[in-house]
Formats: C-alpha cells, sequence, structure tokens
C-alpha cells in the first residue's frame, strides 16, 4: 500500500509539475522593431542563445554572435539568415576561459562597430569542475560570470554612447542555491553551489550596474529562463543522467519557449527605463534576499574588478 501511494503520488506530482510548467509559459508580445540597432548575444550558436539571435535578427537587427565554437556559429549564421532574411549577421570570437580573448573580443567590437543598442549576456555553462583557468580563476565562475563582466565593463562606453540601451543578463532560479564568500569569490565549494554563486552574482552585478548607470538611459536586468532544454546541461556527471533524462524531456521548455524572457527584457516596451530588476516568465520576479544585498553587490564589484584586473582608463560609468 506504501509503494502504491508513493508510486501514484510520483506520478500526480509529475503531471502538476507539467501543468505548471505550461501554464508559466510567458511569451513576449512585444512587436518592436529593431533596425538601425546592433544586438550582441553571447552563446549564440546553440540553445536560448541561439534562439535569441533568430528574434533579434527577424526584428531587423545587426546581430553580433559572441561565439567559442566558430563552426557552430558560422551554422547558425547561415540559418539565421535563411530564417529571416536578415544578412546583417556578423561572427566575433570569444572564449570565457580567457580574459585575454574577451578583451580581443572588446577591441573587434569597437574596431568595427559604432553602436550597441543591446548586450545580452547568456553564454554559461555548468557541471565545469574545480580546475583554474589561465588567469588563476575558477572555470565555472570564470565562464559564466568573471568573463561578462569583464566584457560589459568594456562595452559600457558603446552602450552610453547608444542609449537608449539594455544589458541583459541570464541568470537563473539556482541562485538561492549559493554559498557566496564575498572575501573569496574564486572559492570552490561544489558544481551546484559554484553554479548557484556564478548565477547570484550575474545578479549582483546586474543590480550594481543599474545603479552605477543611474541617468545614462543604459538599463541593466538579469532573468530566470526556465528549465530549458539546452547543451548547457552536457557537462553533468553520468549519475545523473537518468534523473535529468526524465526531467529534461517531460517537464523542461524547449529553447525557443525558454528564449521568451530574455527577448522580453531586452525589447518590450514595458522594460523601458525599469532597471535593476528580476524577471521570470516575462514579468518581474522575486529574488532571494542575498540577491538583493546593495553592500554585498558594491563588495562583489570592487573584488571582481580586482581579479579580472579591470584598469581605471577601462572605467565607464
Amino acid at each position: 500500500m506504501g509503494i502504491s501511494v508513493i508510486l501514484y503520488g510520483s506520478i500526480i506530482l509529475v503531471f502538476v509539475l507539467k501543468i505548471y510548467v505550461i501554464v508559466t509559459k510567458g511569451r513576449c508580445t512585444s512587436k518592436a522593431k529593431l533596425n538601425g540597432k546592433t544586438v550582441l548575444v553571447t552563446g549564440a550558436n546553440s540553445g536560448i542563445g541561439k534562439e535569441t539571435a533568430i528574434d533579434m535578427a527577424a526584428r531587423g537587427a545587426r546581430v553580433i554572435l559572441g561565439c567559442r565554437n566558430l563552426k557552430s556559429a558560422e551554422e547558425t549564421k547561415q540559418e539565421i539568415i535563411s530564417k529571416t532574411g536578415n544578412t546583417n549577421i556578423v561572427i566575433y570570437p570569444i572564449d570565457f576561459e580567457s580574459l585575454t580573448s574577451v578583451r580581443k573580443f572588446s577591441e573587434l567590437v569597437h574596431e568595427n562597430e559604432s553602436r550597441l543598442d543591446i548586450l545580452i549576456n547568456n553564454a554559461g555553462a555548468g557541471g565545469l569542475g574545480n580546475r583554474r583557468t589561465e588567469d588563476g580563476l575558477r572555470i565555472l565562475m570564470q565562464v559564466n560570470y568573471f568573463g561578462p563582466f569583464l566584457l560589459t565593463n568594456l562595452l559600457l562606453d558603446l552602450l552610453k554612447k547608444s542609449a537608449p540601451s539594455r544589458i541583459v543578463n541570464v541568470s537563473s532560479l539556482f541562485h538561492i542555491l549559493a554559498s557566496l564568500d564575498s572575501n573569496d569569490l574564486n572559492k570552490y565549494a561544489s558544481d551546484f553551489k559554484n553554479y548557484g554563486n556564478s548565477k547570484l552574482c550575474n545578479i549582483l552585478m546586474s543590480n550594481e550596474l543599474a545603479r552605477k548607470l543611474e541617468g545614462t538611459n543604459v538599463i541593466s536586468n538579469s532573468l530566470h529562463p526556465g528549465a530549458v532544454r539546452t547543451p548547457i546541461f552536457k557537462h553533468i556527471k553520468w549519475q545523473y543522467m537518468f534523473f535529468m533524462w526524465f526531467y529534461y524531456w517531460w517537464l523542461f521548455k524547449n529553447p525557443e519557449e525558454g528564449a521568451q524572457t530574455t527577448i522580453h527584457c531586452a525589447v518590450c516596451e514595458k522594460v523601458d527605463g525599469v532597471t535593476g530588476k528580476y524577471f521570470q516568465d516575462c514579468k518581474r520576479y522575486w529574488t532571494s534576499r542575498v540577491a538583493q544585498d546593495k553592500q554585498l553587490s558594491e563588495k562583489v564589484w570592487n573584488e571582481s574588478m580586482k581579479l579580472v584586473k579591470l584598469k581605471k582608463t577601462e572605467i565607464h560609468y
């Protein structure tokens, strides 16, 4: 009897969750056009980033694909052109495992672009382990946070020049699992906790940017895309594969659905002038108390500047 109750209870729970996922699949309803505007999407060759880039191109934007895998990026570019008819798509190489690569990417953007209207920090990964990069930083924190932090700062001059402009930071509900040591942002706890730490830092960065850019007409927001079937899960250890497979295919959003909140934050008229907020399912949403801690966000910002070796001459806020 006990086993039957658990079995039926589990089946009911799964269907309740499935209904919840369907009901909460927010969609961006904005018809905004982006002709004459430039949008940069990192990690644009797959998953949410790819769907976001397709949408931006369909709206008429010049789209910069910031990608590490150039072969995949070229295939994505051709797919975008085929689907949207927009040929104004360019690829610039970037590898967030290297801060040197981030700086070279910024130089390419400055050399070739006269404006940047929307920066979408989408690139991210999970399950990367404990190793350090060539910059001495923990790889997961660098890919998900330190790299985008440096890139955003290096591009602020273009964003301010192009105002009104937007910065969109893809975070995650997993930020609630963070156990961040603000005195040692490079500390390793576990893959799950470090992933949570990186996503908390995405929100803290976004909120601090909103304060520092007040009055510039550059807005900065963060978001949770939902549970989405994307390649971010390819690094998950084999022990979790059965669990992930079931929920992955049955409950998770597809990438087009998962990109909707990113698109909403990037283009929706309802977000005009809204800054320092967190979104889910195309609407404002709650975050942990820690994510709203102004003193913590300022401390994390200052520590991050030191770790990525951001120079005073490179600061544009």
